[in-house]
């Protein structure tokens, strides 16, 4: 076993609130066999107040069509990973996201162009169900992938200190995709933990050499696909997605700190109202 698979094996698997350990049995429970995984992630990982926050999760299954009942909700799924969907579970909100576990390992690899997952997974998680040892295993397997990939895509400055490396790799990421966060948030994932990002630096950076060159280092195409698919997702989550609309509208006044208020049309319509809404976050600069 490698270094970097012991510790990414090893962070998964640190205990998570008891609280969120529960939201993810629940959402797994929903899709019965056909559930392997429920990864937890994002800014909630690091609170110890859940009540009013929004916790984020990735459901991994064996299967759309095994995962779905509808033939939509699965093409959908497939063709533009992941489906998002609201939760609500003992007084805890959630959305989470689902991907196969082919998807999954392929969305985390170098193969992979778009940011979305890479980037996410480059980050502290917490395995917090898995359906047998095999499905913790191949968790593992993907995610070892995405700290790599993020910094070979990033590219190597010669002279550039490590944590430097990771901030710089993680700024470009963010440049990739519709954000609604503050400037100088990429940074702040690092500085948040730099003793985690020098644990996983030389095991990671050894990794990320050895793609020199399998790795795009080209930003442009990132940036137009990102945003592009960013505008897709958004609108393919305002259908799957209870009280998408708002919760997009709170999420961008959270972090950009402006003063969005849903207008009833867009209430009644989300699909229209998340469109409607892209040009003025854009020319804002709420999401960037």
């Amino acid at each position: 076993m490698s270094n970097l698979v012991h510790l990414v094996g090893a962070e998964l698997g640190l205990p998570a609130d008891p609280r969120v350990v529960a939201v993810a049995r629940a959402i797994a429970a929903q899709y019965g066999p056909a559930s392997r995984a429920v990864l937890f992630y994002g800014s909630c990982l690091r609170e110890s107040e859940l009540d009013g926050r929004m916790l984020d999760f990735y459901l991994i299954v064996s299967d759309y069509r095994a995962a779905f009942r509808s033939t939509w909700l699965a093409a959908a799924n497939a063709l533009i990973p992941p489906n998002v969907f609201y939760f609500e579970h003992d007084r805890l909100v959630a959305k989470y996201a689902v991907l196969s576990e082919a998807d999954f390992a392929r969305l985390c690899g170098p193969e992979t162009s778009n940011v979305s997952v890479w980037a996410r997974f480059a980050q502290p998680a917490r395995l917090v169900w898995a359906a047998d040892s095999g499905a913790r295993d191949c968790a593992v397997a993907a995610i070892e992938q995405s700290a790599p990939t993020l910094l070979a895509a990033a590219g190597e400055h010669t002279g550039e200190a490590p944590l430097d490396w990771w901030r710089r790799a993680f700024a470009l990421t963010y440049s990739a995709e519709l954000r609604a966060e503050r400037a100088g948030r990429a940074a702040s994932v690092v500085d948040l933990d730099p003793a985690r990002y020098a644990l996983f630096s030389n095991p990671a950076i050894a990794v990320a050499r050895k793609l020199r060159g399998k790795v795009s280092t080209r930003w442009r195409w990132r940036r137009f696909e990102g945003k592009g698919l960013s505008v897709i997702r958004l609108a393919k989550a305002s259908l799957t997605f209870a009280g998408g609309p708002e919760y997009i509208a709170w999420k961008i006044n959270r972090h950009a700190g402006t003063a969005i208020e849903l207008k009833p049309w867009q209430r009644r319509h989300p699909l229209l109202a998340a469109l409607s809404l892209l040009p003025r976050l854009l020319k804002s600069g709420a999401v960037r």
